[in-house]
């Protein structure tokens, strides 16, 4: 009987609007110099893996391609960013000027409004659609690997909390070229270790709600 597959899920490299503070989703902005620099350095971190795929958006495929050396990198649009709505392209400033009271640390946020975390912007991706599809890209993955052994999936921090917080993990921020261990043990997805693959001085951490 097969045993348990383990898939590495790693944020992307620091790209440009994570150095300009900008809020991405799914668009589509290139890796630094610092974050290709990132990838590299945690290429040699990285714990041995059978399979490679990736985010078709450029920061999280070519951060793949730095981590992956001679190995293929396959390609899952399934691994994209949670859609940011409203709030791509903006920093946090202008998410307060144009939509005011969304963010949890918006001075202009109405007293008593439900919970403390983001109100969803137009445009805005809801949880179960995005667990559905990242899920799905975890299951296709799985299914490559033969139900056994360890895969690499270089994804985005909205699709790694959405996941984690789907096993109940509490939500913790994840820097650049952070990951997360998921263990699929015939139908059944568990968590394992946060990683970090950088030492603290090479990571870039945005605000935990910024995607």
């Amino acid at each position: 009987m097969p045993g348990p597959t383990r898939i590495l899920l790693v944020r992307h490299g620091e790209s440009t609007w994570n150095a300009d503070g900008r809020w991405q989703g799914q668009a589509d902005p290139p890796l630094t110099a610092r974050g290709r620099a990132q990838a590299r350095a945690a290429a040699a971190a990285l714990p041995p893996v059978d399979r490679v795929v990736a985010s078709d958006l450029r920061r999280a495929h070519a951060t793949a391609v730095l981590l992956a050396g001679d190995r293929p990198v396959e390609v899952d649009v399934g691994l994209r960013e949670r859609d940011a709505g409203a709030f791509s392209g903006l920093r946090r400033r202008e998410i307060h000027e144009r939509h005011p009271g969304l963010l949890p640390d918006d001075p202009a946020r109405a007293p008593g409004t439900e919970g403390d975390g983001l109100v969803p912007p137009p445009g805005w991706e809801p949880d179960e659609e995005l667990g559905r599809r990242a899920w799905a890209a975890l299951d296709r993955l799985v299914a490559a690997l033969g139900g056994a052994g360890t895969g690499l999936a270089v994804s985005h921090s909205g699709l790694i909390y959405a996941l984690e917080t789907d096993l109940g993990a509490p939500r913790e921020r994840i820097a650049n070229l952070g990951g997360r261990w998921f263990v699929h043990d015939g139908d059944r997805w568990s968590l394992g270790a946060r990683l970090h693959l950088l030492a603290p001085d090479e990571e870039t951490a945005t605000p935990r709600d910024q995607l």
